[in-house]
Parts: structure tokens; C-alpha cells; sequence
């Protein structure tokens, strides 16, 4: 309960603070490339639940190919290439964890086809809490398009050995997860984006 209501605090408190900021990202995403400001992807929430996440959209509209964005990728607009490297993309998350989608902190929330490989005891551990805007894994592999760009065969690299290394993480913090490490994690991503 206590996590809720931290999360509805800060959550609303960060969208009205940052009003301004979306205004003009979303102006910025209209000016650079035709489009909807916002995008909607399918993610697979608390107890297996699906859910659409939002972000600002980053890419060109109709961009097809790999879910994941390795590297310089050329699906990514000029505006969208800014907001990812600056994470501001993500802003719009708020609204997901206001509705009650997602929480501030909390494992990413990924793609069916992904939590469809999860080992069967890591999907119950790690789907037993809502997902979240940030959590160790997403500090600790916040350049994970650099890193699938050096692979031969970058969706075997996620599958084999990102996305278990991030599931490990993502278990150790539902099983140690308060809201002092909360509060900790959150300072963490906000020293990383001032980095």
C-alpha cells in the first residue's frame, strides 16, 4: 500500500511538474517527422496481465524489423535518437503507473515473446509485481543497444545472455524490494540521466 501510494504521489506530481517539458517533446517529435507524438506497445504487466506501455515515439511511423533497437538503428528519427540517448522517451510511463499499469520502480515490462521464454519459477517471481519505469537491471544495462550492436547475432545475444543476466537482477530486487531501495533506485536513474 505504501509503494501505491508513493507511486501515485510522485507519478502525479512529476506530470504536472513536467508539463511544460512533455508539451515540448511532443511539439518537438511533430516538427521532426510525421506521426502520432506518442507510441503504444503491447508488454505483459503484473500476474502475466497485458497492458499498452507509452512512450514518446522515437521511431519513423510504420517502422517494421526487430523489436529490439540495436545500435544506429535506422528506424529512429533525429528527435527520437535525442530522447532515447536522454531517456526522456520513457516520460510518458507516469501516466501508466498513475492508471496503475506500472510502478516507479519495478522490473521493465517486456514483450510477449520474450516472457513467453522466461524460465517458468523466474515469470512467477518477476511478474508478481507490477512493472516499472526503472530497476537495477535498466541502470545496469542502460546502453543495451551498444552492447547487442558488437554481437554477430543480436537477438541470440539478448536471448542467451541479456536477457537472463537482467532477469537475475530483476528477481534480487523483487525479493530484497522495499521502499527505501525504491527511493535508492530512484536517485540511482536520476544521477545516470544527469551523467
Amino acid at each position: 500500500m505504501a509503494k501505491r501510494c508513493f507511486d501515485l504521489v510522485c507519478a502525479g506530481l512529476g506530470l504536472l511538474a513536467l508539463a511544460p517539458a512533455l508539451a515540448l517533446v511532443a511539439l518537438w517529435i511533430k516538427l521532426d517527422s510525421s506521426g502520432p507524438v506518442l507510441f503504444r506497445q503491447q508488454r505483459v504487466g503484473r500476474h502475466g496481465k497485458l497492458f499498452f506501455i507509452h512512450k514518446f515515439r522515437t521511431m519513423k511511423t510504420g517502422a517494421q524489423g526487430s523489436q529490439l533497437t540495436v545500435g544506429a538503428d535506422p528506424r529512429i528519427t533525429h528527435a527520437g535518437r535525442l530522447l532515447r540517448a536522454a531517456k526522456l522517451d520513457e516520460l510518458p510511463q507516469l501516466w501508466d503507473v498513475l492508471r496503475g499499469a506500472m510502478s516507479l520502480v519495478g522490473p521493465r515490462p517486456e514483450v510477449p515473446a520474450y516472457v513467453a521464454l522466461y524460465p517458468e519459477e523466474m515469470r512467477r517471481i518477476v511478474l508478481s509485481v507490477r512493472p516499472g519505469i526503472t530497476d537495477p537491471a535498466s541502470l545496469q544495462y542502460r546502453n543495451e543497444g551498444i552492447l547487442l550492436a558488437q554481437a554477430a547475432d543480436p537477438e541470440r545475444e539478448y536471448i542467451e545472455v541479456l536477457m537472463p543476466a537482467k532477469l537475475a537482477l530483476s528477481k534480487r530486487y523483487v525479493e530484497q524490494a522495499g521502499l527505501l531501495t525504491d527511493i535508492r533506485l530512484i536517485f540511482a536513474t536520476l544521477q545516470a540521466l544527469v551523467r
